[in-house]
C-alpha cells in the first residue's frame, strides 16, 4: 500500500526535476512586472504553463486571474493554492519597468513559480491517483492595493467591483466550490535567512480616493482670487496625524496618505488635488472608526479654506486569520525541509493581504518564505535564494495537500468541517459593500 510519505518523496523529486523551469518562470516574470488588473503578460505565462502541464483552466476571471484544476483519484475537498500575478510599482528598484516604475519588490513572481511547482508535483506519476479531492491552481490579480485612483475607474466603469484580486475572485464565485486555501509568500527581515515563518494575523483596511477642489487663479498677481486646494490637503494631513494619538495600540491602526496630483503649474493656484490613503487595525471596528476620523480631517481641510472634498472609500481587506489544524501539517512538512531550527512562528503583523478575506470563509494558511533582503516594499527588496524562494515553499505546500487528501482526504475533511467560518460569502459581500462610501463636502 502507498504512504503519504512515498507520495511526498515523489512529489519533491518531480520539483527537483523541473526546478530550473520554475525558477525560469519566476525570474521571467521579474522582468515583466506589471501592476493589478494590467497583468496580462503575467497572466499569459501562467496559461503557456498550465498548457505545458495539460491542466484545464479558465482565465479572465477579475480581469486577468486564472483557475486550472486538477482532479484525484476520487472525490473529495477541493484545496485552492494561490500565486499572485501583480507588482508593485518602486521607482528605482534595480528590476524596475523603466516607463512604469512597476517592480516585484514583493516577490508575487516567486510565488507564480510555488503555485506551478505544486501543479508539477502533484502530476508525479501515481500522487494524483492516491489522494482524494480536487486541487484549484489559482493565479490571483491585484493583490497589492496601488494605483487606487485608476482601480476606481474600473470599478466606476462596471469592468470590476472590489479592487483587490481576492475580493472580486470571491464575489464571482471562483472560490465557490473550494473547502481549503493556501499560499506562500516571500519575506525578508522576519527570520532568519533561509527559513519558513508561518501563523500570525495581518491588519486589515479600507481605502480612500480623494479629491479636494478649490478655485485656480494666478499665483503671484491675484492668489487672493482663488482657493488652494493643496493648502486644503495639507492641513487635513495635519489633522489627521493629530488624531493618532487617540487610537488604541493593540489596535495597531495605521494611516498613511499620499498627494497624488498637487497642482497643475506652479503659476497657478492649485485647484485640483488629490490624495489616497489606507486606513488600516487589527480589528474591523477599529480601521471603520479610523476611517470616520479620518474623514473628519478632510473634510476640516476644505472648510478651513473655503474649498470642497469628495471622498471615496473603498472596501479593502479584512483580517487574517490561519487555521492551526492546517498549520501543524504544514510545519512538520516545513521543518523536514529546512530543520525544526528554522521554522518559527509569527505574530501580528500590521500590513494586511486580501488572503485576510478567504481566511472569513474557510481555513487557510499563509506562510513565509525568508529567501529575500531589503525591506518589504522597498527599492532594495531583491529575492536572493530561488531555491528556497520557489523549490522549496512549493514542496512544502504539496507535500501539506498530501497530507490533507491522502486517505479519502481525512484531514482535509476533519479541518473543514470543524472551521466556524466567521462569515458566509453572502455575509462577506453584505460587509464589503457596507464600506463602500462616496460623499462630497463644500464649505
Amino acid at each position: 500500500m502507498t504512504t503519504a510519505s512515498e507520495l511526498k518523496a515523489k512529489a519533491i523529486a518531480e520539483i527537483d526535476r523541473r526546478g530550473d523551469e520554475l525558477i525560469g518562470i519566476a525570474k521571467n516574470i521579474l522582468d515583466n512586472p506589471e501592476p493589478g488588473f494590467k497583468e496580462f503578460k503575467t497572466a499569459r505565462t501562467v496559461a503557456q504553463a498550465f498548457q505545458r502541464l495539460g491542466i484545464p483552466y479558465k482565465d479572465g476571471i477579475g480581469i486577468t486571474g486564472l483557475r486550472g484544476d486538477l482532479k484525484s483519484g476520487t472525490e473529495g475537498p477541493t484545496i485552492a493554492v494561490m500565486g499572485e500575478l501583480d507588482s508593485l510599482k518602486v521607482l528605482g528598484h534595480p528590476h524596475a519597468d523603466g516607463e512604469t516604475t512597476a517592480a516585484h519588490a514583493c516577490g508575487h513572481h516567486c510565488q507564480i513559480g510555488m503555485m506551478l511547482g505544486v501543479a508539477t508535483a502533484l502530476q508525479a506519476e501515481g500522487v494524483l491517483e492516491n489522494l482524494s479531492g480536487r486541487v484549484a491552481l489559482m493565479a490571483v490579480p491585484a493583490e497589492e492595493y496601488i494605483e487606487v485612483e485608476y482601480r476606481d475607474d474600473l470599478r466606476r466603469e462596471g469592468k470590476l467591483e472590489f479592487i483587490g484580486g481576492k475580493p472580486e475572485f470571491i464575489r464571482l464565485g471562483a472560490l465557490d466550490d473550494v473547502d481549503l486555501a493556501m499560499m506562500t509568500h516571500t519575506s525578508s527581515g522576519d527570520a532568519d535567512a533561509g527559513s519558513i515563518a508561518f501563523g500570525g494575523t495581518n491588519n486589515g483596511m479600507v481605502a480612500k480616493r480623494i479629491r479636494f477642489l478649490g478655485r485656480a487663479s494666478h499665483a503671484g498677481g491675484a492668489p487672493h482670487m482663488g482657493i488652494n486646494a493643496l493648502n486644503a490637503a495639507m492641513i487635513a494631513l495635519s489633522a489627521i496625524h493629530a488624531q493618532r494619538e487617540t487610537y488604541q495600540d493593540p489596535d495597531t491602526v495605521r494611516v498613511h496618505p499620499i498627494i497624488t496630483q498637487g497642482g497643475v503649474a506652479v503659476s497657478s493656484v492649485p485647484a485640483d488635488v488629490r490624495m489616497e490613503t489606507y486606513v488600516r487595525g487589527a480589528r474591523t471596528e477599529a480601521f471603520m472608526d479610523a476611517s470616520d476620523k479620518v474623514d473628519r480631517a478632510l473634510r476640516a481641510g476644505a472648510m478651513a479654506v473655503g474649498g470642497s472634498v469628495e471622498i471615496t472609500t473603498l472596501p479593502g481587506y479584512l483580517p487574517i486569520r490561519s487555521d492551526e489544524s492546517m498549520l501543524e501539517l504544514y510545519g512538520r512538512n516545513a521543518a523536514g525541509l529546512v530543520g525544526k531550527t528554522k521554522v518559527q512562528r509569527l505574530g501580528h503583523r500590521t500590513g494586511s493581504t486580501d488572503m485576510g478575506d478567504v481566511s472569513q470563509l474557510m481555513p487557510v494558511i499563509h506562510p513565509y518564505v525568508v529567501a529575500a533582503t531589503g525591506n518589504g516594499h522597498g527599492i532594495d527588496y531583491v529575492v536572493q535564494d530561488y531555491e528556497l524562494g520557489v523549490l522549496t515553499g512549493a514542496k512544502a505546500m504539496a507535500m501539506t495537500v498530501i497530507d490533507l487528501l491522502f486517505d479519502g482526504a481525512k484531514n482535509a475533511r476533519r479541518i473543514a468541517g470543524e472551521y466556524r467560518a466567521p462569515l458566509t460569502k453572502e455575509s462577506y459581500l453584505s460587509l464589503m459593500r457596507s464600506m463602500l462610501r462616496e460623499s462630497s463636502h463644500t464649505e
